[in-house]
């Protein structure tokens, strides 16, 4: 049966399991707060943003409509307006043409409290626009690459929670995008070790250009060093193209419409415009990568999405990223182990297998586990459940070594130069205003240094955020911040995710400890200053100590613990250290010209008649 001819009343009960408060409220002609306080003194729901559970309606309608029915609800007229994901509530205000102060009222009778400048996300922005009369619609790129799948599953108003999705191209090439809730959960799953995407594309929309967002999303998916591929959305709108490819240019990502190596596509998402461009582009970009996977081993994957579900448990969405994962089959992922009690695919349907390249939902683990952990199949329960304890009393391990771990500072990353193990010295930098920033960078590009490489992995104007500590953790990072100060509320994120965070109101110094970070970095350089020359009579056998060189001193002075250059004729058989100096049967400190003397060599004995030693000591240069 199509959904055109289901029955109204089956239409009304399908659209409530996914009705939101507003819209209850509207239907029941009271206000959203009534209801919400109506429902949380039930423990019907805990989220007033989030969508209302059948048992939750129902006892709302009998509540308040005894008699009523699954209505229809009309739209607010042709008042819509377009909303992204997360926005400032001065942002929503001027979406909305009204003043940010109404805004603020409509969200405290919400039990929102909320600044002009705080960032609130689609569910809350959609309470207040519904509040004002308007219709929302969030279109996204991503929707429109789907379409036919999106409209298949939420067809009866059941919205997919599934984290990725599969498509086919025209050609049969199969696609899975991977629908994170930004680049932080992106990086958070690379700080878990996983590497979840081949490709990233970034979308930029042609009438907003490049954002703060966008500049972080591209310093993160630089540090995950993926490739990535630019998409221009909106451009059905009279906006200019060019300026978006001159902002992305500066922020170092040239398109090939400007010489660059970035492939960029322009899309637009309400009309479906260049969709199969991108998705062509995708695929020749994996062809090249050369991208392969064994379907004919034990599964292997990535979490990319999990929660808990009502009548199923713990759920996850799971990318297979190798080998076929199959009904029953035992795994293991991160502590938690299990055996898959069912699949289904990105449309809601069950299926018994899936093969690389496929996002499925897997119930039948014990606990939810973190998007980023590595879930693996294994041949049998008793070695799951021995795996999991071993990865158990691993991560205990790792948070008690944390807990006592000192922080990545300047003085840290010195001595693991010094140890071999790093070579750069990244940084975070933040400032208060974009003018100050850009004098910023420049000042810092002015350093130069030939070992050490200074790597600027991310910038911003404002506070430290989150994500300025997620991504200098990765990247063993230090934040540099600018004229600006310091919170009790980021300095106790900073000591938690032990990354040091540097507060500077003169350029000139934060200039200097980065110099002198640099050259604190470098693997120490020495110069030899010649001291003598000595020739050896003869090698002489003394016990417990090996054979060392009678040697007379020819000119300047040998001293213990110096360096020498040992010639056999013009060829030089050894250089190294001097460990022992001795005058007839006494250790001496150095002896002068014309003394004569034994004298050992660390890691030689092989001395012969007429060797000669040219000595010298290291002295080490200034920087």
């Amino acid at each position: 049966m199509r959904p055109s001819d289901w029955p109204e009343a089956a239409l009304g009960i399908i659209r409530g399991s996914c009705m939101k408060a507003h819209e209850l409220a509207r239907e029941l002609g009271i206000s959203q707060k009534e209801l919400v306080n109506f429902l949380q003194q039930r423990r019907l729901t805990r989220n007033a943003a989030a969508p209302l559970a059948p048992g939750a309606i129902e006892a709302a309608r009998s509540a308040f409509k005894p008699a009523s029915v699954a209505v229809k609800i009309e739209p607010n007229g042709d008042r819509k307006v377009v909303l992204p994901p997360t926005l400032t509530v001065k942002d929503l205000a001027d979406k909305l043409a009204v003043s940010p102060v109404e805004v603020i009222k409509k969200l405290m009778t919400s039990n929102i409290m909320a600044t002009i400048n705080q960032v609130i996300d689609f569910a809350t922005a959609e309470i207040v626009a519904d509040e004002f009369g308007y219709t929302v619609d969030p279109v996204k790129s991503e929707d429109v690459v789907r379409k036919t799948r999106v409209a298949a599953g939420e067809a009866g108003g059941i919205t997919q929670r599934i984290g990725a999705y599969r498509i086919d191209t025209a050609d049969g090439h199969p696609v899975v995008f991977i629908d994170t809730p930004g680049h932080e959960a992106f990086t958070a799953m690379r700080a878990r070790g996983a590497q979840v995407t081949d490709l990233v594309v970034l979308v930029v929309a042609a009438d907003d250009g490049v954002m703060p967002q966008t500049v972080e999303a591209i310093q993160h998916a630089r540090v995950a060093r993926v490739p990535i591929i630019v998409a221009i959305n909106k451009i059905d709108k009279s906006a200019n193209v060019d300026r978006v490819h001159q902002e992305l240019a500066e922020q170092g990502i040239v398109t090939r419409h400007y010489g660059g190596e970035y492939e960029c596509v322009h899309v637009s998402a309400r009309t479906g415009q260049g969709i199969e461009d991108l998705l062509t582009t995708i695929v020749l970009a994996s062809d090249i990568l050369e991208l392969k996977a064994n379907p004919d081993r034990n599964a292997i994957g990535t979490i990319v999405d999990a929660h808990l579900e009502r009548g199923r448990g713990p759920v996850a969405t799971v990318l297979v990223q190798a080998g076929t994962l199959k009904v029953g089959d035992d795994f293991v992922c991160g502590h938690i182990y299990g055996r898959v009690r069912a699949l289904s695919d990105d449309r809601g349907r069950s299926v018994n297998e899936a093969p690389p390249a496929t996002p499925v939902v897997v119930s039948g683990m014990s606990e939810v586990p973190q998007a980023g952990d590595i879930f693996q199949v294994v041949g049998s329960e008793k070695a799951a459940r021995q795996i999991a304890l071993t990865k158990l009393m691993e991560r205990r391990s790792q948070e008690a070594a944390r807990d006592v771990a000192p922080r990545i500072t300047l003085e840290e990353l010195a001595r693991r130069a010094k140890e071999g193990e790093v070579k750069e010295l990244s940084l975070v930098v933040k400032a208060d205003a974009q003018g100050t920033l850009e004098a910023l960078l420049a000042a810092l590009q002015k350093i130069e240094d030939p070992v050490v490489a200074i790597k600027i992995v991310g910038q911003g104007v404002g506070q430290v955020s989150d994500s300025d500590l997620l991504l200098a953790g990765v990247s063993n990072a230090i934040i540099l911040c600018f004229n600006l100060k310091a919170t009790p509320a980021s300095q106790a994120a900073a000591e938690k995710a032990k990354v040091e965070v540097r507060y500077y109101d003169v350029i000139y110094k934060l200039t200097e400890d980065v110099e002198r970070a640099a050259k604190g970095m470098r693997e120490p350089t020495y110069r030899q200053i010649r001291e003598g020359r000595v020739e050896v009579i003869t090698p002489i056998k003394i016990p417990r100590l090996g054979i060392i060189a009678g040697s007379r001193v020819l000119e300047g002075k040998v001293t213990r613990g110096g360096w020498v250059k040992l010639f056999r004729g013009k060829e030089m058989l050894h250089e190294g250290r001097i460990s022992s100096l001795k005058h007839f049967k006494e250790d001496v400190r150095e002896m002068p010209a014309g003394q004569e003397c034994g004298i050992g060599l660390e890691g030689f004995e092989t001395f012969t008649q007429g060797d000669t030693m040219e000595t010298y000591r290291l002295e080490r240069e200034e920087i």
